[in-house]
Formats: structure tokens, sequence, C-alpha cells
């Protein structure tokens, strides 16, 4: 299967970076969210992104302009019909990612692919709330999308393999490197992730070092880009804590269970960068202050 037009649901951070990539490799893509305005916002998002990419000599004026003119915003999935591949990207919560599949659903035709970008939540059970369980399958590209080059594909129970092949080479045309793994909570990389970045998040609690000298301890001594609060931050810290509940509650280890102090930051709203203080202080760029 050949995907021409490309829809996106959720306008966010992952929802823009991934209609970015695709419009940059000259997919049609319409971008939906729960308003015209919501949309909106998100192609406002990217052309701010393509923006900083031409400021930095990265990309020149004219691929700026044509990936924007490739990116329609809609108001509501209904927006979608045209598309042949949707990929799905809203808030990891399960009820309202059962809705939009059980929406997405009935706004597509009967052989369009649905993909999920969640982080953990099980493809098979949201495969199940369609009438093509087969043509359901996991994106989960990482965070942000234009400048990481791994798509975790996750295969339900009833993913099909064309399915797969087709989402597979999507991938490889959007410059991802893919890895793939069967439907287990938190796949590969957050199964692997979301322990390392809650021991820092009790190391905080506990006092034993500060945010900088733990980020700057794993930075240095692990050989890691970024330290784990910073990714913490960037990934959301309202976004981390849906992970590792997820995780806790399906695996029942206590390797998983969220910190206390991590859900007082989101209690508090304290949700990283996007909200303008995590572990960290944001500007209004998103910028440490």
């Amino acid at each position: 299967m050949d995907v021409r037009a490309l829809g996106v649901v959720g306008a966010g951070q992952m929802g823009a970076g991934i209609a970015q990539v695709a419009a940059e490799v000259g997919l049609e893509v319409r971008l939906a969210d729960a308003s015209q305005a919501l949309a909106d916002k998100g192609k406002d998002r990217i052309a701010g992104f393509l923006a900083r990419a031409v400021e930095k000599g990265k990309i020149d004026g004219g691929r700026r302009d044509q990936a924007l003119s490739r990116i329609e915003s809609v108001a509501s999935v209904a927006g979608l019909s045209a598309c042949d591949f949707v990929v799905e990207a809203a808030s990891e919560d399960p009820a309202l990612k059962l809705l939009v599949f059980s929406d997405l659903d009935a706004a597509v035709g009967p052989l369009a692919i649905l993909a999920s970008n969640t982080s953990s939540i099980s493809i098979t059970k949201i495969a199940a709330a369609t009438k093509r369980p087969d043509r359901v399958i996991g994106m989960h590209f990482m965070n942000p999308v234009p400048l990481m080059k791994l798509c975790e594909l996750i295969r339900g129970l009833q993913t099909s393999d064309e399915t797969y092949e087709t989402t597979r080479a999507l991938a490889a045309r959007m410059g991802k490197t893919t890895v793939t793994s069967k439907d287990s909570p938190g796949f590969i990389v957050n199964r692997v992730l979301i322990p390392m970045l809650n021991e820092a998040c009790f190391a905080l609690q506990e006092g034993v070092g500060s945010p900088a000298d733990i980020d700057t301890g794993a930075k240095l001594g692990l050989n890691h880009p970024m330290g784990p609060l910073e990714l913490a931050d960037l990934i959301g810290l309202d976004t981390l804590l849906a992970i590792a509940e997820v995780l806790h509650r399906e695996f029942g280890d206590s390797k998983y269970r969220p910190p206390t102090l991590l859900r007082n930051f989101v209690a508090a709203g304290w949700l990283g960068r996007k909200s303008g203080r995590g572990f960290y202080r944001y500007d209004d760029s998103g910028r440490r202050a």
C-alpha cells in the first residue's frame, strides 16, 4: 500500500512533530485536534520550528514553505476522511485513545491504516475498539520527532503482515530507523527507560543530589546526551507519570512505581518544558531559565 495522505490526530508536541516530518518528505498531511484553534496552534508550532531551522541554516526557505503548504489543519477527525493512513498522538489516556480510535474507524475509509503513537498502552486493546483490528498498529515516535531517528513499531495480536510492512515502509520514508516490539506494556524503549527516570526522581526526593548534580552525573558518568530529569521535563511529567502507572499496574513490579515527588509535581501543574516548570524552569521558548 502506497501512503499518499497522512492524518495526524493531536496537534501537540508529538503530533506536530509527526506532521512536520511527514510534510518534509512530501506527504500531504491533515492535522486534527479537538478544535480548529488547537489544530491551527499545532501548525503554528511547526512553522516556528521550521523558521528556527532556516535561521540555523539547516534548511532553506523554499523547503520550509513547501512543507507548510502540505499541511492542512482541521477541526476534528471528520476532516481526515480522505487519509489512507492516520497516526493518533493524543494524550496518554486509555479511555481517550479508545474513543479516538472508535471515531477514526467511523471517519476514514475501510482500507485506511490506523496507528497509535502510544508510549505504553496495549495496541491489541486499541485495535479491538475498531472494526478493522488487522489494520491497527503501534507507531511510537521519539521526542522531539524531527530530531530523533527511532520509531518503535508494535504489532497487536490482530495486526496483519500487510499493515506492518506498510507502516515500516512509511517510517523509513520519514527517515526513521525502526525496531519492532511485541505488544507488552511499555514496549521496548519505555520498559527500559522508565525505571531509570523513576530512580532519578527517587534520588532527588531523598536528597541524594540536586537536579543539576543528578543530571550532570548521568551525562558525564554514563555518557548520556541528557540527564534523566532534563529528559523527564522534555517528555512531560504528566506523560511520564501515566506511563509509569501503566507499567506498575500491568507488571505489579515496584521498580515501576511512581515517586511521590513526581505525583506532586503533576498535581501542581509543573509538567516540564510545556508548562514552564518541572524539575527546572523554562522561558516561553522552552529554554532553561
